[in-house]
């Protein structure tokens, strides 16, 4: 089975084609990434041309669904609806902080983690993991935590994971969600979606304002 798998929920966005066999292992065909993307179509069209493959040949779709940028996260997920209603293939959506924690363990960063994501307003979604050699595994779901809380867990020496970490704090590690391991996250997955039901993971309620009445004068 050939998995397009598309992560643009930060800065450094990438598309990559696996071919996955049995269980859960996948190999990477090809992969293409840039750090400030207005294309979407051009990294899905020479992730294809390095992977050898066709539109035609992709049967699984796989979405890194955030939290991060939600424009990005919006994007890859119409890439994903437009897909599947031209072509008949399976979609799955997988939190942008898993494929973290797997991006760790891969880079063999074992031990404890904490997974933190820019939600902007002085706040930043945290999740905790331990990242072992053989697995990792969620010690605390993902969250909204206030800036001071990640900057004590700074001052502790514990190890902050992130995209663009170390913008706020000096201590951390800039991390970024690849395409990749969301590739091999997907394979053997069989908890496909139709598209209309990929939804951005956004920890807020969405609220509106509501403008105030037109003054005539």
């Amino acid at each position: 089975m050939k998995i397009l798998a598309v992560e643009f929920s930060s800065e450094q966005r990438s598309v990559a084609v696996m071919q996955a066999s049995d269980g859960s292992s996948a190999v990477l065909l090809g992969r293409a990434v840039e750090g400030e993307v207005h294309r979407a179509l051009g990294l899905v069209e020479e992730a294809l041309q390095k992977a050898r493959c066709e539109r035609e040949d992709i049967e699984t779709i796989a979405v890194g669904l955030g939290p991060g940028s939600y424009t990005g996260i919006r994007g890859a997920i119409a890439l994903a609806q437009g897909w599947q209603l031209g072509r008949p293939v399976n979609l799955v959506g997988i939190s942008s902080a898993e494929c973290l924690a797997a991006g760790a363990k891969q880079q063999k960063l074992f031990g404890p983690a904490n997974i933190i994501i820019d939600a902007q307003k002085q706040e930043f979604y945290l999740a905790r993991y331990d990242i072992g050699p053989g697995a990792w595994r969620e010690v605390e779901k993902l969250r909204l935590a206030a800036s001071a809380e990640i900057e004590a867990l700074a001052r502790r020496g514990e190890r902050i994971l992130g995209p663009g970490a170390t913008a706020w704090f000096p201590s951390a590690q800039n991390f970024y969600p690849d395409a990749a391991i969301l590739g091999r996250l997907a394979a053997g997955r069989e908890d496909f979606v139709p598209g209309e039901k990929l939804e951005p993971i956004y920890l807020r309620e969405t609220a509106f304002k509501k403008a105030p009445p037109i003054r005539i004068t």
